[in-house]
């Protein structure tokens, strides 16, 4: 019989040691839950970064002009040829058209001569530009307006080598051809649309809204008749443009005395005086302008549109502005004190003790006198005291200010702004205040949501 050897196994328990990796780890890891659970429950705060920029106000209107205008009646008959460039200025005597038995015949002008400048191009763009900026499909006949001024300039290209040649012909003394000089001074144009003798007071809605509107013009090589009309000039710099307002336009407009008025032909803009009459049952603004009338001699209708506001700025979300309250302090209890010459105020511990308190001015009112500080660092009816003096000063008024807060550090801080005008959706406020914004500043977009030294996620 073998032997079985027995064997005694006892189990002993390892002390436990300690791992110092697994315990770094696991701070980590509740550090991180604990982030994640305060970022999802906490709450969000959307920056806007503020950039300069302006707001606009204007209102569009078609405009009726209104000038001095003289039309000329032709002393005879025949075909008629003009010297004289359309929108030009002549003088008393000068020479103007011709009249002649027969058709005068030129030669054609040579390609070098058809060359347009460089400032017959911009005006072309210029010209294509404002019409596609401002098109309205249920004005079409703004297309034949745009067809007419291209048309215009380039028949006057043409019209530079006639009137050289009309010119020459007048020298050598051509039969048949009589010369007609103009009867006064003013600008020349060569079509009319019966307009040319109304006034403010003959205004109706239909005229503004160019209802059956007609425009003759007279051409180069045209057979006219004794006491047709031949030109007209216009007589005076001083013009007159008149648009149609409704009752809401009234009301804004009732306190205006002067208007900047931008031309949408060709974006100029010009300074005019301003005034409403009611004529005929309806409400008319009345432009006065004196100047620039030569660039629109052809027109008697000019989109345009009045400037009521034009302010730059720093451009903010209205969302983003709130209002926050502050004591109200005389700033002669404003001293520095502390290792670092702080700003601050003393406050009274006693009949002759007081504590500096370092505090941040929000605002200076200077015409006051007055410095508007945080209440949230100071316990109510606190009293201060005036440095170098026995007078006290107890904290009890508050004002509000109207500001946004400031996130550039990390966390809120509120800044003063001054309102310059206002959009649907934004504010233009005043740059340059040391207590307010610059440029590139991040602010909190609703500001409602936030308070001071609110920490930004």
């Amino acid at each position: 019989m073998a032997n079985k050897e027995l064997t005694n196994i006892k189990v002993y328990q390892k002390k436990w040691h300690m791992n110092i990796g697994i315990a770094i780890y696991g701070v980590i890891l509740i550090y991180l839950i604990v982030t994640v659970l305060l970022y999802l429950t906490g709450k969000h705060i959307s920056a806007y970064e503020v950039r300069e920029g302006s707001i606009l106000k204007d209102n569009a209107y078609t405009g009726f002009v209104i000038r001095d205008e003289q039309i000329v009646k032709s002393d005879g008959s025949g075909y008629v040829n003009f010297f004289a460039t359309e929108g030009s200025k002549v003088g008393a005597k000068s020479r103007v058209y011709s009249l002649s038995d027969k058709k005068l015949s030129f030669e054609e002008t040579t390609k070098d001569t058809q060359t347009l400048t460089t400032e017959e191009q911009d005006l072309f763009v210029v010209k294509t530009q404002a019409f596609c900026e401002n098109f309205n499909e249920q004005q079409f006949d703004d297309v034949y307006s745009l067809k007419d001024s291209i048309s215009t300039v380039l028949d006057g290209k043409s019209s530079q080598s006639r009137q050289a040649q009309l010119d020459a012909m007048t020298a050598e003394g051509q039969e048949g051809l009589q010369i007609y000089n103009a009867e006064s001074d003013g600008i020349i144009v060569y079509s009319t649309d019966g307009y040319e003798n109304i006034d403010v007071t003959k205004v109706t809605e239909d005229m503004l809204n160019k209802k059956d509107y007609e425009k003759k013009s007279v051409k180069d090589n045209t057979k006219i008749q004794k006491g047709d009309t031949v030109y007209k000039l216009i007589k005076d710099d001083k013009w007159t443009v008149v648009i149609l307002l409704n009752d809401e336009n009234v009301k804004e407009l009732s306190d205006v005395s002067s208007v900047k008025v931008r031309f949408s032909k060709d974006n100029e803009t010009v300074t005019a005086g301003f005034s409403i009459q009611k004529y005929n049952g309806i409400n008319l603004g009345i432009l006065t302008i004196n100047g620039s009338m030569v660039r629109y001699a052809q027109e008697r209708y000019l989109d345009l549109e009045l400037i009521l506001q034009d302010v730059t700025g720093l451009k903010i979300p209205k969302s983003s502005v709130t209002t926050k309250d502050f004591y109200v302090v005389p700033q002669d209890y404003v001293t520095q004190g502390g290792n670092n010459k702080e700003t601050g105020v003393l406050i009274s511990k006693g009949e002759d003790n007081a504590e500096f308190q370092n505090v941040e001015i929000y605002y200076r009112d200077d015409e006051s006198g007055t410095v508007y500080l945080d209440p949230n660092v100071f316990d109510k009816n606190t009293i201060l005291r005036k440095p170098d003096s026995s007078d006290t000063f107890t904290l009890q008024e508050k004002k509000s200010l109207q500001g946004v807060y400031n996130i550039n550090k990390g966390y809120a801080v509120f800044k003063l702004i001054k309102i310059l005008c206002e959009s649907d959706e934004y504010y233009i406020v005043q740059a340059g205040n040391d207590y307010g914004l610059a440029n590139y500043d991040h602010i909190a977009l609703v500001g409602k949501d936030v308070h001071e030294n609110d920490v930004v996620y």
